[in-house]
C-alpha cells in the first residue's frame, strides 16, 4: 500500500511496528451521508466493517441500489471503450444541481446506452455494406478486364480465320461454325461465378475445385494489389478476384459449396461494367460520409460530462455499497441516520473529524456527524505506511504472511539483508553493473512506465526496481571482494602481494609464489585466480563466510523474538523461549563462528571439522594440534553442558507455567479494565483459544514439537546457509566457462568471423544464463533464507492487511 497521510499531522513512519489502530463508529445524518462518504473515500484511511454479515447480499438494505450502480458502472465502461475506439477523450464540464442525483444519472445513462447501441448496430451494418460494395467494385474491375481481354482475343481470332478461310491449317476447326449453329445438340451452355478469396487459400481453392469437378472447370484469378477489408471479420486481408466457368447445375452446386467452405465472397457480374462501377462509386462516397459523421458527431452533442459521471457514480456507490461489500450500515430510528464501524489509524483521527465537519458544512445539515472510538479486544488490521522504495520489500514479507498487529516487522531488515544475501551468491561487479544499468532505466522512466500497461513479467520487474537496484549495488560490492569482473580479476586497489620465484611457477601452486608486498588491501588477491589452489581457497573462504552470515541472521531472528516478547509483556517467552534458544544456538554454531574468526586471525592449521565432531564424541580428549586458544577444552565442556541443559529448559517449564497462568485467570472474578492499547496488545499476544478449556496435553505436545523443530532446525538451517557458498561457486565457474571456452577460444583463431560469432555467443550466454537465470535462482534462494531460516524464528504472520475504502483505488480497479 502506498504511503498515506505523511503530512504535518502524521507521525514519522515506523516500519518496525505497524501503525496503532482504533475501532471507530460513525453516525452520519442522511443529509450529509453522501458527502461524508465521498470525503472519507478521498481520504482513504478507514476500513469499514460488515455489520450485516449475517445477511445474504440479497437481504441487505441497499441490494437494489447496488445492482443499479453495477449496471451503471457497466454502461460507463461501455461508453469509455466506445470513446477510446472513436479516438475521443472525455471532457469534464459543470452540470446543474438538478441532475446530481442517482435517479437522473440512471435515466441519462440508460438513454445514452440505448442510443449508442443503436448507433453501433447501424454503423456495423453500414460498414459491412461499405466493404461489400468495395469488394464488388474490385470484382467488376478485375473480371471486366478479363472479359474485355477475352473478347478482343476472340475478335482477333475471327478476323484471322476469315482471311485464312480458303486454306487448311492445323488451327482450322474440324466443325465449321455453320454446322455447329445448325445442330442444336452441339450447343454448350457455360455459366460462371465471380468473387474474392483470401490469397493464402487461393492455391488450395483451385486444387479443390479441380478435384471436385474432375477438371471440368476453368478458373481465372487476378491479384488485388492492396489488402481488402473483409466484410465478415472487419480485418484487412490480402485477396484474389476469381472467375470460375462451369457447365451444368451439378458442377455449380459443388462450386458454391466450395466457395462457402473457403469463406469466399461471391458477387454477380454485370455486362454493363462502367455503369455499375459508377453507381457503386457514388454509393461508396455516400457511405463514407455517413460513417465519418456517425460516431464522432454523437458524442459532442450529448450534454453530459462523462468524467463527472464516473466520479459521481463512484461516490453514490460508496454511500450505498462501499467496495466489495466491505461497508456495513443499518438505519437508525425512522431512517434519520446511517451507522458505520471501521478501523482507522490513530494518527488519522483529526483528519477524519475534519472531513466529517466539512461534509456537514457543505451539505448544510443541521445535525453534526458523530465520531467516537470503540474499545474492543478484536484483532485490528495491520497497516504499514510505505513508499515506492520500501513497498516492494514489504510485499516480499507479506507474501509469506501479513504481520500480526504490532508484531515486529522483518521488512526493515529485509531492505539490507535480502539484497546482500543475493549479492553473496551473485558476486561479480561486471554483472552487477549490467543489472544496475537495466534498473536505472526503469527508475529514470518510472513516471512514464507507471502509466503504461506492461506485461506480467515487465510489471513485476518494474514493481521491484528498487529491490533490483540494491541487489545490483551489493553485487558490485561483493564482486570487489571476490575480485571478479566477468570472472576476470583486476588489480584495482593495489598490486598483488605475491610474485613468482621464476617464470616456470606461473601455473604451479602457491608454494611457487613469494610475498613481496603488503597484503592486498580489499578483497581476494588477484594472484589466486588461475592457480591450482584457487578453488580450495575460495571454497574454504565462501563456506566459512556463509556459516558466519547464517549464524548472525539466525541470532537476529531470535533477538527479534525477544523484543516481541518484551513488547507484548510475555515474560514466559522471554525466560523459557528466547534465553534457551540463544544459548543453544550459540553454544554450538556461535562457538563454530568464533573458531572460524580465530583461525582466520591466527592462520592456524586446525581442523574445525575434527574439533566440532569430537566435541560431542569425545569431549574430554586432548585437542592437540587442533587447539586454537588456551582453555579451549574447558570452554567446550561448558558450552556442551549449556546446550544440553537448554533443551529441557525450552521443553518442560513453559507448559506448566501456562497451566498455572490459566488457573489464576479462571480464579480472578474481577480485574481492572485496561486501556484500549493494552487491551489490543493483550489480545494480540494471547492465543485465540484462551477462553476455552485449557488442554495441558495439547500444550505440552505443541511445546515438544516446537522444541524438536528448533533443535533440528538449528542444524538444518545452518547447513541451509551453505547454499550461499554453492551458488556463488556455480556463478563463478559458469562465468569462467563462458569467458575461457567461448570468448578466449574465439579470440585464439585469429579470424574476424569466428571472433564476431564468439562475442555474440558470449553476450547471449551471459545475458540469458548469468543475468536472467542466475539472477532468478539467487533471488529465490535469498527468498527462502528469509522466509524459512530467518522469519520462522520470531514472525507469526497470521494478521490481516488494512484495506481502506478509497475512491482512488476503486477508480484504479475499474480501469
Amino acid at each position: 500500500m502506498g504511503e498515506r497521510g505523511t503530512g504535518g499531522c502524521c507521525p514519522p513512519m515506523d516500519l518496525m511496528r505497524s501503525e496503532p489502530m482504533q475501532l471507530v463508529q460513525l453516525i452520519l445524518p442522511v443529509e450529509s451521508a453522501h458527502l461524508a462518504v465521498s470525503y472519507l473515500g478521498d481520504l482513504g484511511l478507514i476500513q469499514f466493517k460488515d455489520l450485516n454479515a449475517e445477511k445474504s447480499p440479497f437481504q441487505r438494505t441497499y441490494a437494489i441500489q447496488i445492482k443499479r450502480c453495477g449496471e451503471m458502472a457497466r454502461k460507463l465502461r461501455f461508453f469509455r471503450d466506445q470513446m477510446s475506439k472513436a479516438g475521443l477523450a472525455p471532457t469534464a464540464r459543470s452540470l446543474p444541481q438538478a441532475v446530481l442525483n442517482l435517479d437522473d444519472l440512471e435515466v441519462k445513462l440508460g438513454d445514452l446506452d440505448a442510443e449508442l447501441i443503436e448507433i453501433n448496430a447501424n454503423g456495423e451494418k453500414l460498414q459491412r455494406s461499405y466493404t461489400e460494395l468495395m469488394e464488388y467494385k474490385l470484382v467488376l474491375q478485375k473480371a471486366g478486364e478479363f472479359f474485355n481481354s477475352a473478347l478482343s482475343s476472340a475478335e482477333a481470332q475471327r478476323e484471322y480465320a476469315s482471311h485464312q478461310s480458303g486454306e487448311e491449317s492445323l488451327e482450322t476447326p474440324l466443325l465449321s461454325e455453320l454446322e455447329t449453329a445448325n445442330d442444336s445438340s452441339k450447343h454448350v451452355k457455360l455459366g460462371f461465378i465471380t468473387g474474392l478469396v483470401t490469397r493464402e487459400k487461393s492455391m488450395a481453392f483451385e486444387r479443390i475445385l479441380f478435384r471436385a469437378t474432375r477438371g471440368n472447370v476453368f478458373l481465372k484469378q487476378a491479384v488485388v494489389d492492396e489488402p481488402v477489408i473483409d466484410p465478415v471479420s472487419g480485418e484487412k486481408v490480402e485477396k484474389n478476384v476469381f472467375v470460375v466457368f462451369f457447365s451444368g447445375e451439378r458442377a455449380k452446386n459443388k462450386i458454391l459449396k466450395i466457395c462457402e467452405a473457403f469463406g469466399a465472397n461471391r458477387y454477380s457480374f454485370s455486362e454493363d461494367v462502367s455503369k455499375k462501377t459508377q453507381m457503386i462509386t457514388e454509393m461508396v462516397a455516400k457511405l463514407e460520409d455517413v460513417l465519418l459523421s456517425l460516431l464522432p458527431s454523437s458524442y459532442p452533442r450529448k450534454p453530459v460530462a462523462r468524467q463527472w459521471m464516473i466520479d459521481h457514480f463512484n461516490r453514490e456507490k460508496g454511500e450505498s455499497h462501499l467496495p466489495h461489500s466491505e461497508y456495513a450500515q443499518h438505519r437508525c430510528n425512522e431512517e434519520k441516520c446511517l451507522v458505520a464501524e471501521g478501523w482507522s489509524p490513530v494518527f488519522a483521527t483529526k483528519r477524519i473529524q475534519e472531513a466529517l465537519q466539512r461534509a456537514t458544512h457543505d451539505s448544510k445539515s443541521q445535525v453534526d456527524a458523530i465520531f467516537q472510538v470503540l474499545y474492543t479486544r478484536e484483532m485490528p488490521p495491520t497497516f504499514f505506511r510505505t513508499n515506492k522504495f520500501n513497498s516492494a520489500f514489504q510485499e516480499i514479507v507479506d507474501a509469506y504472511g501479513v504481520a500480526k498487529y504490532q508484531e515486529a516487522n522483518p521488512g526493515v531488515f529485509t531492505i539490507v539483508t535480502f539484497p546482500f544475501l543475493f549479492a553473496v551468491m551473485f558476486g561479480d561487479w561486471g554483472h552487477g553493473i549490467c543489472l544496475l544499468l537495466a534498473t536505472l532505466y526503469f527508475i529514470t522512466r518510472e513516471k512514464k512506465l507507471s502509466s503504461q500497461k506492461l506485461g506480467d513479467i515487465m510489471e513485476m520487474t518494474f514493481g521491484g526496481r528498487y529491490v533490483i537496484m540494491l541487489m545490483a549495488i551489493f553485487s558490485i560490492y561483493t564482486g570487489f571482494i571476490y575480485n571478479e569482473f566477468f570472472s576476470v580479476p583486476f588489480e584495482l586497489f593495489a598490486p598483488s602481494a605475491y610474485a613468482c620465484r621464476d617464470p616456470s611457477c606461473r601455473d604451479s601452486t602457491t608454494v611457487g609464489l613469494i610475498k613481496v608486498r603488503d597484503t592486498y588491501p580489499f578483497g581476494v588477491d588477484p594472484a589466486w585466480h588461475g592457480t591450482r589452489s584457487e578453488l580450495p581457497f575460495l571454497n574454504s573462504l565462501k563456506m566459512k563466510m556463509s556459516i558466519l552470515l547464517g549464524v548472525a541472521q539466525m541470532n537476529l531472528g531470535i533477538v527479534m523474538s525477544f523484543f516481541n516478547a518484551l513488547f507484548f509483556k510475555n515474560s514466559i517467552n522471554v525466560w523459557f523461549q528466547f534465553i534457551p534458544q540463544i544459548i543453544f544456538l550459540n553454544s554450538l554454531f556461535g562457538y563454530l563462528s568464533v573458531l572460524i574468526i580465530i583461525k582466520w586471525c591466527t592462520g592456524s592449521q586446525a581442523d574445525l571439522y575434527h574439533v566440532m565432531i569430537y566435541m560431542f564424541l569425545s569431549p574430554t580428549d586432548e585437542l592437540g594440534e587442533n587447539q586454537l586458544f588456551p582453555g579451549q577444552k574447558t570452554a567446550q565442556l561448558v558450552l556442551l553442558l549449556l546446550a544440553l541443559v537448554s533443551v529441557p529448559w525450552m521443553l518442560l517449564p513453559k507448559p506448566f507455567l501456562l497451566k498455572l497462568q490459566h488457573s489464576r485467570q479462571q480464579g480472578d472474578s474481577y480485574a481492572p479494565l485496561p486501556d484500549a492499547e493494552e487491551s489490543l496488545r493483550s489480545e494480540a499476544n494471547h492465543d485465540s483459544h484462551s477462553h476455552e478449556e485449557f488442554e495441558f496435553s495439547e500444550v505440552f505436545v505443541h511445546q515438544l514439537i516446537h522444541t524438536i523443530e528448533f533443535v533440528l532446525g538449528a542444524v538444518s538451517n545452518t547447513a541451509s546457509y551453505l547454499r550461499l557458498w554453492a551458488l556463488s561457486l556455480a556463478h563463478s565457474e559458469l562465468s569462467v566457462v563462458f569467458y575461457e571456452k567461448v570468448l578466449l577460444l574465439a579470440w585464439g583463431y585469429n579470424n574476424v568471423v569466428i571472433l564476431i560469432v564468439g562475442i555474440i555467443v558470449f553476450i547471449c550466454a551471459t545475458v540469458g544464463v548469468l543475468l536472467v537465470m542466475e539472477t532468478l535462482s539467487a533471488f529465490l534462494h535469498a527468498l527462502r533464507l528469509h522466509w524459512v531460516e530467518f522469519q520462522n524464528k520470531f514472525y507469526e504472520g497470521d494478521g490481516y492487511k488494512f484495506y481502506p475504502f478509497s475512491l482512488a483505488l476503486l477508480d484504479h480497479e475499474e480501469d
